[in-house]
């Protein structure tokens, strides 16, 4: 296995085939792991399915709608545990974020330790979000940037991948964090402790199907969250 792709779910059937279709179609050496919530419309029965013709494809069952953040650390602390997979992707269910794009992820990979796909490194590359959602991001990601200094154009987003040494690394048992903050306190991690980060253009499409998790608790948590890792002790990233 080169790479194994972590893809949360939850209430994802009409998009799940076809996601992990078009992600095993990137590469012979690329596999899937859902994460999957409990969906109460059946997304992970329809993985159990898949897994039982396509040894590429797994699935993680959880009891309840647990939330973004832990469905990671659980997919990560699965991939160091049980593949020997070099690289270790975060990703979209929805077509949000293009599973042809993950060739470019591995190429840009193999001179640093955490690629990110950024929608806004060179404009912004966002397709049919409504202008408020949108304000909403590029707002989040200019107050990260303030708060923390953490050099990124996108440390909200959720298209990246990671060495395995980098997940490795990392104090997973002490992210607690979910949506946005998620993604920007593994970003600081990365950061404080050294590991070369790079971003890359992506073109984000907004979901066609299915309902967004987004809610205000993700927006609050966040805002919150980036003055707890100005202020945190060094000794939590050494």
């Amino acid at each position: 296995m080169e790479a194994l792709v972590v893809i949360p779910t939850y209430n994802e059937k009409e998009n799940i085939r076809r996601i992990i279709d078009a992600v095993l179609g990137q590469g012979a050496g690329i596999e899937v792991l859902v994460v999957d919530d409990n969906s109460p419309d059946g997304t992970g029965a329809i993985v159990d399915e898949l897994s039982k013709t396509a040894p590429r494809v797994h699935v993680i069952h959880r009891e309840g709608k647990m939330g973004l953040g832990s469905a990671y650390i659980a997919g990560f602390k699965w991939a160091l545990a049980g593949t020997d997979a070099k690289y270790v992707f975060e990703m979209d269910a929805d077509f949000s974020h293009d599973p042809g794009a993950i060739p470019e992820f591995l190429r840009a990979i193999a001179d640093c330790d955490l690629v990110v796909g950024s929608r806004y490194l060179y404009g912004i590359t966002v397709v049919n979000w409504p202008l408020k959602r949108l304000m909403l991001s590029t707002g989040a990601n200019i107050y990260t940037r303030k708060v923390t200094g953490l050099p990124l154009k996108d440390s909200t987003g959720g298209f990246k991948c990671f060495r395995r040494e980098v997940l490795e690394a990392l104090p997973l048992d002490t992210i607690r964090s979910d949506g946005y903050s998620f993604q920007i306190e593994m970003n600081f991690f990365c950061w404080k402790k050294g590991f070369r980060i790079r971003e890359i253009p992506i073109i984000f499409t907004d979901r066609r199907v299915g309902v967004s998790k987004m809610s205000r608790k993700i927006v609050w948590e966040a805002a919150f969250m980036v003055w707890r890792l100005r202020f945190m002790s060094p000794r939590r990233w050494k």
